[in-house]
């Protein structure tokens, strides 16, 4: 084919051919082809008419079968790849549904596999890209393979044309990357297969109010687009009708302890994790905060661990000869001198890295006003943002989640600071417009808690629960049984290294809250005006394993 003009040409009347509509195709200086509108800007690079072709054909796939400009606010950096990945593969499969003769195309153009011991973001996603487009082709990566099992298991159940199941599916593979500590820089990543176009065409970054290269760092530092200014209500001033949409991270089923039949129910409890909408958030600074007051953080000795490669010498005894103090030892029987009978070194104590992850009650009694008009929910969050933004002492990460419940199938769980971090204006305003709902079914939190910070460095790793009440759901009738599978989940989390406590803001608690944690991990603030200093002394506590 005539790579000039008339090449040009005769793209264009390929894509009018597979689309049905008129398609304007340029080239551009760039490295990836751009797809915008029904303007195909090709790169200049890209001169190989096979790989021309397939770039046309996947431009047309987005044209037949993918919505444009979906918001984007909803997602962080490695979300958007992610999703885009899977629409990619989606829409390429409907058009060789359509057009079967395409597939060719498409496996033409495939870069060569990537090396199996690269388990970065890029190579990853390439092949996950091949073993979609090629399904005779094996992979032995756990996550590809299981992006290919959910791939195929969706097509089959929902039909190509769901984008809504491809979409959670999109979810769930982005959050096992996360708990795979999978580093995504998005400065740097481009998407691997080369027809493929940015991807653009699929995402409306204008509700940020932030260019699209600005919202992807802001997402993948952790933080969350700005909120909405108040004139983004409407006249009455109510939110948007999606304001209370959360956005769903993934689902997670664990056991409950049955205490009459004393074993565990597998299976019985769904965590569902979640983002708040940032749509519902209130400008930070009109949030409601009992007071303005800094708490100053409690100085306590870090926990330290023994450390090999860190050796005291001169030992009354040890595991090893200190050559050093043996050759002064010689020296010292030639002066005739008395020798000194420290010889030995052994290992000494280094400092133990600490993780703590404060784990908010956000059932609906947290509304609740209290004595002095503040409710419980607004102390809480005040005495965490307090915490995140003292930089406490000790604690290497610190986290900050939530959790609610609606009955055993819907156990809500926020994921609302992550482990190190830093606290800026959007987190504030995420974690201050948090509104409590429903109920608390504590072991369910626990147990998911619990296998987040299994994924933490090792070290000392500690979940603190501030509640004000016994555990309960609408579900359960008998008022022990969540408590005795609360308490079966905190000897679950000491059995997996994480230690767990609890400050129960209830002057009541004693009767239950030492049966869950223990007579030495928790603590009860009969004045809720007193949990910030209590939640800083306590996690300073956890921190120095003390």
């Amino acid at each position: 084919m005539n790579e000039g003009h008339g090449g040009l040409g005769a793209l264009a009347l390929l894509a009018r051919g597979l689309a049905g509509i008129d398609v304007e195709v340029q080239t551009l200086p760039g490295a990836r082809p751009v797809l915008a509108g029904r303007r195909l800007l090709l790169p200049a690079s890209a001169s190989a008419p096979g790989l021309r072709r397939a770039m046309v054909a996947h431009a047309v796939a987005h044209l037949r079968h993918s919505q444009p400009a979906r918001p984007a606010h909803a997602l962080r950096p490695m979300g958007i790849a992610i999703v885009s990945a899977i629409e990619d593969a989606r829409v390429e499969r409907l058009l060789c549904r359509d057009f079967p003769g395409l597939h060719g195309w498409f496996a033409a153009s495939l870069p060569p596999a990537p090396d199996a011991l690269d388990l970065g973001f890029a190579a990853l996603v390439s092949r996950m890209d091949r073993l979609l487009l090629l399904p005779a082709s094996q992979d032995d990566n756990h996550w590809v393979n299981k992006a290919r099992r959910l791939f195929e298991e969706t097509a089959a159940r929902a039909g190509l044309e769901d984008y809504d199941a491809f979409r959670a599916i999109a979810s769930i593979l982005a959050n096992d990357l996360g708990q795979m500590r999978v580093r995504f820089e998005p400065q740097d990543y481009v998407v691997p297969a080369p027809w493929r176009d940015d991807n653009s065409y699929l995402w409306d970054f204008a509700e940020t109010q932030t260019a699209p290269d600005e919202a992807i760092a802001l997402q993948q530092s952790g933080a969350r687009p700005a909120p909405p200014p108040p004139d983004a209500q409407d006249e009455g001033g109510a939110l948007p009708p999606d304001a209370a949409g959360d956005i769903e991270l993934g689902r997670y089923t664990y056991p409950e302890w049955d205490r009459k039949l004393e074993r565990l129910r597998p299976d019985w409890c769904t965590v569902i994790e979640k983002l708040p909408a940032w749509q519902g958030l209130l400008p930070a600074r009109e949030q409601a905060a009992p007071g303005n007051e800094r708490v100053a953080p409690l100085a306590l000795p870090r926990a330290r661990h023994l450390d090999r490669t860190h050796r005291l010498r001169r030992q009354w005894e040890g595991d090893d000869i200190d050559l050093n103090a043996a050759i002064e030892v010689l020296v010292d029987r030639r002066l005739r001198l008395r020798p000194d009978a420290r010889l030995f070194m052994r290992p000494g104590k280094g400092p133990r890295p600490s993780s703590v992850l404060v784990l908010l009650d956000l059932s609906a009694s947290a509304n609740d006003p209290g004595p002095h008009a503040a409710s419980l929910l607004d102390i809480e969050k005040q005495a965490a943002l307090m915490l995140a933004a003292s930089n406490a002492r000790g604690i290497d990460r610190l986290a900050i989640h939530g959790f609610s419940s609606n009955t055993r199938a819907e156990v809500y769980y926020y994921r609302l600071l992550e482990p190190g971090l830093p606290l800026d204006e959007p987190a504030r305003a995420m974690i201050g417009a948090l509104r409590g709902r429903y109920s608390t079914r504590m072991g369910a939190a626990l147990r998911h808690a619990t296998s987040l910070m299994r994924a933490e460095p090792p070290g000392q790793r500690a979940v603190l629960l501030v509640t004000d009440g016994a555990p309960a759901d609408i579900d359960v009738h008998d008022p022990r049984y969540l408590i005795e599978d609360a308490r079966q989940a905190v000897a679950e989390a000491r059995e997996a290294g994480v230690r767990a406590a609890c400050i129960a803001v209830d002057s009541a608690a004693d009767a239950y809250v030492r049966r869950i944690f223990g007579w030495r991990d928790y603590c009860i603030a009969d004045d809720a005006r007193s949990l910030p200093a209590r939640l800083a002394r306590m996690s300073a506590r956890l921190a120095a394993a003390r």
